[in-house]
């Protein structure tokens, strides 16, 4: 079975916000391999909105090839989108949802493939209270924000985590990997 894994970018105060963040070539390449070692990618309506901007840089590169490389690696992806306002997709490898999240995971996970990585703060917020989430991969920024959405707000219990793994890039982010243990949900 396809394993759910959410990876999300968040500032050292622990808000989720793409915008306080200033990604370098490092930190593009590790979401570029993300996406190349996954099966699909599940999205909310912001933060595929936000993802967007990569589209065009496929047909036309920008020049720095990390950059350029996680716009293949976006674009290629299959994508799901979960949007109540959404009612169609202009990105070849984008659908909408038409069943309830939960009912997509579930079928999702039963088909073959790469593991399913999900890359929108509602969703993972959603997946954790359902019990879904596999494997948490948090980058943590050397940012402060001061404020933003917090990525864990609305958890409805108590979950335990087992740290696997991290690892440290240049710009002093750092990813935390993370099981989800068998006492949760």
């Amino acid at each position: 079975m396809r394993k759910i894994i959410a990876g999300i970018n968040m500032t050292l105060d622990g808000f989720c916000d793409h915008t306080a963040i200033s990604p370098d070539g490092e930190v593009h390449e590790h979401y570029s391999e993300m996406l190349k070692n996954a099966g699909v990618a599940l999205y909310g309506r912001i933060t595929y909105q936000l993802m967007e901007y990569w589209k065009p840089l496929v047909t036309s590169p920008s020049g720095d090839e990390s950059s350029d490389d996680f716009a293949v690696a976006i674009d290629r992806i299959p994508k799901v989108v979960f949007s109540h306002t959404l009612e169609n997709m202009d990105w070849e490898s984008a659908r909408l949802a038409d069943r309830s999240l939960g009912e997509e995971v579930q079928a999702l996970r039963q088909l073959p493939g790469k593991d399913i990585l999900v890359c929108s703060r509602s969703i993972i917020i959603e997946l954790i209270n359902l019990g879904l989430i596999d494997e948490l991969q948090i980058m943590v920024h050397p940012v402060i924000a001061g404020s933003g959405l917090s990525l864990f707000e609305m958890i409805s219990d108590k979950v335990f985590l087992k740290l696997v793994n991290t690892k440290t890039f240049g710009s002093g982010a750092i990813t935390l990997y993370y099981e989800l243990k068998e006492n949760n949900a």
